[in-house]
């Protein structure tokens, strides 16, 4: 059994890699235009293309997608929105459907691949994780987004989460921006996409009902950025924990 769904697995990987680059090709028109304005509207713009692309893309390659917890966010609001990562298929998840235009903090060497690093860099925040300048530079580009009233999406595990625990410990940066900037931290709790793309197998792709459910917003309030980031913590893994088989 396990034979056949490798080979299926690989398979399914080349029709979705075909499928990603064809819709790529169609969709970085819209996204290359969405670069003659600033933002917010070039940020509007693109993710109403991105949001019609990972549309078709989930159709074609078999994925289904579940949306919980819209209701959290507020019109007129915006926030500081994290996540746990297991997976590349985490930001096509994430970027398009959340409730309203946003940014991705990301890593600096996905924006030099062509084409798709022009996409990237778009819809991203980006950091050379091994530059403290470039660290530091990030932290302000990141609250200039929520200074314009877009989303900020976080992912505070740092990287893919390739361990047996549900969740890694997360890192500082999000819950200081909020402490900093006022802003509400809004955890949201990805399933499946480790399925989709497992860490250990090479050309891999499953199509499978991928999720993401929203939690209602953790104000700042008078924490410090350690306590807000231990409790957003364990409402994500708890939470993680106990939907994970639904």
């Amino acid at each position: 059994m396990n034979i056949i769904k490798n080979i299926l697995g690989r398979i399914f990987a080349l029709w979705a890699s075909v499928i990603f680059l064809i819709t790529m090709i169609i969709f970085v028109i819209p996204i290359f235009v969405a670069g003659l304005w600033k933002d917010p509207r070039r940020t509007i713009i693109f993710q109403h293309a991105s949001r019609i692309w990972m549309r078709v893309f989930f159709f074609l390659t078999g994925l289904r997608l579940r949306i919980k917890g819209k209701q959290y966010f507020k019109k007129g609001e915006n926030y500081i929105v994290v996540s746990n990562h297991n997976s590349f298929m985490d930001v096509p998840l994430t970027t398009p459907f959340i409730p309203g235009p946003n940014k991705t903090i990301a890593k600096i060497e996905m924006a030099k691949i062509p084409v798709f690093g022009f996409i990237y860099k778009t819809g991203s925040v980006l950091v050379d994780r091994k530059s403290e300048e470039s660290r530091k530079a990030s932290f302000g580009k990141m609250a200039d987004v929520l200074q314009a009233g877009l989303h900020m999406c976080i992912y505070p595990e740092g990287t893919r989460n390739k361990t047996t625990e549900p969740v890694q410990p997360f890192h500082n940066g999000a819950f200081r921006l909020a402490v900093e900037t006022g802003k509400s931290i809004l955890p949201a709790v990805i399933f499946n996409t480790a399925k989709v793309l497992p860490a250990n197998k090479a050309f891999f792709f499953w199509p499978v009902k991928v999720q993401m459910h929203f939690l209602e917003p953790v104000p700042p309030g008078t924490q410090t950025a350690e306590q807000l980031k231990e409790k957003v913590f364990g409402l994500i893994k708890d939470y993680y924990v106990s939907h994970k088989d639904q």
